[in-house]
């Protein structure tokens, strides 16, 4: 069994970004977002919520600029069907226990399912109308996986009104 990954958060964060849970390649090498096939820091970079290309191996260097990770459930499997039920109600608890100590501006649930599997409700992309805790805004955006249909460019514009929402300075965008 593959140990899990460590979170990397802290206070003041602008963005925590929820998973539902590593993959098999991130528990093989302890950082988020480790597998090849995922688009997740091509997204950042492309969105404008980076200056240049991170590197899954450079995940803890994101606390810097305010950004920091964490899953619902931190058990790697190959997909998020493997988690069971009784893992989905203790990582709900301890992510609520997580927001509220660490107060990030927003989180970012990076999946429809993350926020269906934290809240229980429908989510719209992007911010969502009632906050996680008062004081944090919930933003949710598709998954970076590569087996999401949607087209990139759809998914780096959601991650784009995120920026926005953040105010943060306009980038050069990557095509």
């Amino acid at each position: 069994m593959l140990a899990a990954i460590p979170d990397h958060i802290q206070q003041g964060l602008k963005v925590l970004f929820v998973g539902f849970n590593p993959s098999l390649r991130s528990g093989e090498t302890g950082h988020h977002y480790a597998n090849p096939r995922n688009r997740f820091w091509t997204i950042l970079y492309r969105s404008g919520l980076t200056d240049r290309l991170y590197h899954a191996d450079e995940d803890q260097d994101l606390i810097a600029l305010g950004y920091g990770f964490t899953n619902i459930v931190s058990r790697p499997t190959r997909t998020a069907a493997e988690i069971s039920t009784e893992e989905y109600a203790a990582g709900r608890i301890n992510l609520l226990r997580k927001i509220t100590l660490y107060r990030p501006q927003v989180v970012c649930f990076v999946g429809k399912g993350v926020y269906h599997a934290f809240s229980g409700k429908d989510a719209v992309w992007g911010y969502q109308s009632e906050p996680i805790v008062e004081g944090t805004a919930a933003f949710v955006a598709p998954s970076s996986s590569g087996l999401v249909r949607m087209k990139l460019e759809e998914i780096v514009d959601i991650y784009r009104q995120l920026a926005v929402g953040l105010a943060l300075p306009k980038r050069h965008q990557q095509q």
